[in-house]
């Protein structure tokens, strides 16, 4: 059971850095957009700055649940690493506990957000409905669960990039 899991973790953190990643790629190409327009044709486009806005909330939400799962993420360890081995290791799934609960939170009161704004348009995309836009926030939450679990009973996923740190260069 263990390797499935730990594949479909994959696959679902590959889904997630792709997604990420096209949303920065997005970011990038909407903001100077809005600079060209705004102070080369004197006409600012209104859109923009609400879709970076929203893209902003994918590359949070979702993004970080991948760097998450490959431990990217800014944390201080120092006092934990220099405890004995057993309270190092009840430390570790104390914390991951608790990141369990900030995935449920998000998974909960995400999707009642989405609930109770499904209805409500954007002014600058009349056609798409807010809950949309907080789709990543429930959707984060489950990956990061997600990934916690694997965590908790697998262990730390292995380090995709660490093979490719000691390839020499020619």
């Amino acid at each position: 059971m263990a390797g499935p899991y730990r594949r479909a973790m994959d696959y679902l953190y590959l889904a997630c850095v792709i997604t990420g990643s096209a949303a920065l790629i997005l970011i990038s190409a909407v903001i100077p957009w809005a600079v060209f327009t705004r102070y080369v044709l004197n006409s600012a486009a209104s859109w923009p700055e609400p879709l970076a806005v929203l893209l902003t909330i994918v590359v949070t939400f979702i993004g970080a649940a991948a760097g998450y799962r490959l431990n990217l993420h800014m944390n201080v360890a120092y006092f934990a690493n220099k405890l004995p081995d057993p309270l190092r290791n009840l430390t570790e799934l104390v914390v991951q506990l608790l990141m369990g609960l900030i995935a449920l939170f998000m998974i909960i009161w995400g999707a009642r957000l989405v609930e109770v704004t499904w209805h409500n348009t954007i002014a600058d995309f009349p056609s798409l409905s807010v809950g949309v836009t907080y789709l990543p926030i429930p959707i984060g939450g489950a990956c990061l669960l997600l990934f916690i679990i694997e965590r908790i009973f697998l262990g730390a996923p292995p380090d995709p990039i660490a093979s490719h740190r000691d390839v020499p260069v020619d």
